[in-house]
């Protein structure tokens, strides 16, 4: 059986993939701060700014590392260095999710697996940066896998959104924003495919369709339940841009694509 250690698996995407996984392989998982977590023999407090990541991967000794890291950037690129080394020593294997803001200076089309990355932002050439190390690994051992923006019922930004109406303050939208969008139980399954059949690679792990981001936080405000919300457009640019990742050589099977309604529905009030 697969040995599989999920990082940042006490948050939002990480405890995603820890329930879908758990079931199948012997999975384990670092928190940062929860007191739920201590007392699981299969989770491991790990600060990355203050914690060797060494300690915990040779007690676990993981054939797959899941990175769904959040934090600090420094130290998260020299957590990376570590998880490569260990693969690179152990011939194991590191799923890093990545982001498409490491294609956010390319604003006219979306953007497929083997097109150049190149950010204006700090946090894509932070994304980048990771990228490229693990890339210097042979291609059995490592997965990049780049999401759009990720939703979920429970989700940070469905949270977030809620707050603003809640609280009767505007919530900015972007009307000239092209993207796609994911979601959480749907992205579980994807890694579960990519863990399960060894999948290698560069993968994009959206949704088939695009959206403008203000039509789609129309959409999920409705599916929420919510009535006349405040919302404040925010312009970027005189045309649309796009922030979105589509793939096109490395494509999952037809059962666990999705469009965006699908991320849509699960927001819907029950």
């Amino acid at each position: 059986m697969k040995k599989i250690l999920i990082l940042g698996a006490s948050g939002f995407i990480g405890g995603a993939i820890y329930k879908e996984l758990c079931a199948y392989y012997d999975t384990y998982g670092t928190y940062h701060t929860g007191k739920i977590y201590s007392n699981n023999k299969h989770f491991f407090r790990f600060d990355m700014e203050n914690d060797d990541l060494i300690d915990i991967v040779t007690k676990v000794r993981p054939n797959v590392i899941i990175s769904a890291l959040r934090g600090d950037f420094e130290a998260q690129i020299d957590t990376h260095q570590d998880i490569a080394d260990y693969c690179r020593a152990s011939n194991s294997k590191v799923i890093f999710l990545s982001s498409a803001n490491v294609f956010d200076a390319f604003s006219n089309f979306p953007s497929y697996e083997f097109d150049k990355t190149l950010s204006m932002s700090t946090y894509g050439k932070f994304k980048i940066k990771i990228e490229t190390a693990l890339m210097q690994l042979p291609e059995k051992n490592y997965t990049i896998v780049r999401l759009p923006m990720v939703f979920g019922s429970h989700s940070p930004r469905i949270k977030e959104l809620k707050y603003f109406i809640d609280k009767k303050e505007a919530y900015e939208v972007f009307p000239d924003l092209v993207m796609n969008v994911a979601y959480a139980d749907k992205l579980s399954q994807q890694i579960h495919y990519i863990v399960n059949r060894n999948r290698k690679g560069i993968y994009h792990l959206g949704s088939s369709d695009l959206i403008h981001h203000d039509e789609f936080i129309k959409e999920a405000i409705e599916a929420l339940g919510y009535e006349k919300p405040l919302l404040k457009n925010v312009y970027t640019s005189n045309f649309d841009r796009f922030l979105a990742v589509l793939p096109k050589d490395n494509k999952l099977p037809k059962h666990l694509n999705f469009s965006h309604f699908d991320v849509i529905n699960e927001l819907k009030v029950k």
